[in-house]
């Protein structure tokens, strides 16, 4: 099997799409080892360093009491269901990513059943706490879909026109 190589400019949107799923899964990766191996202490200085200054000039700062919200949660022993639930989600994504730049056929249909699961569950997030950043997720994730779906069938054409021309 080859590597992807993007034809046209739906090729490249799909490329560029997968490409960051797959960022974000090692970015999951990362900070779910982070999670597990970092102590109450360091996370609180963490979220501490990453908000002071804005906090400082603004103290209802939305991302920032996010942060700091989240690193309470972190410190507070509610690290363990996080760290699982990035290490899982990361290690899916990355080797979902690979496996689709590889045209590896069966990876479609994982990959499929896997982004409409996640999209299904952001549905139920934003119904039962909506937020921009979750609706904006949701339509790229949709978009997503569609262009693996897209790929997939392209993927499918290909390979039956060359076994007839072969035969």
């Amino acid at each position: 099997m080859a590597w992807f190589h993007p034809k046209t400019l739906l090729d490249k949107t799909y490329e560029i799409g997968i490409i960051i799923k797959g960022v974000d899964g090692t970015l999951e990766l990362v900070s779910g080892i982070l999670i597990l191996t970092l102590s109450s202490d360091t996370i609180l200085r963490i979220t501490h360093f990453l908000t002071q200054n804005e906090l400082h000039q603004d103290p209802n700062n939305f991302i920032a009491t996010h942060i700091v919200k989240l690193g309470d949660h972190l410190a507070n022993g509610q690290n363990i269901f996080a760290a699982l639930f990035l290490l899982s989600h990361g290690l899916v994504k990355v080797v979902m990513v690979t496996c689709l730049l590889l045209n590896k056929m069966w990876a479609y249909p994982w990959s499929l059943s896997i982004l409409t699961a996640f999209f299904l569950y952001q549905i139920y997030v934003m119904i039962v706490s909506p937020t921009f950043g979750m609706a904006y997720l949701t339509v790229l994730d949709s978009l997503i879909i569609y262009l693996v779906y897209r790929e997939w069938q392209q993927q499918i054409r290909n390979r039956s026109g060359s076994i007839q021309a072969s035969a």
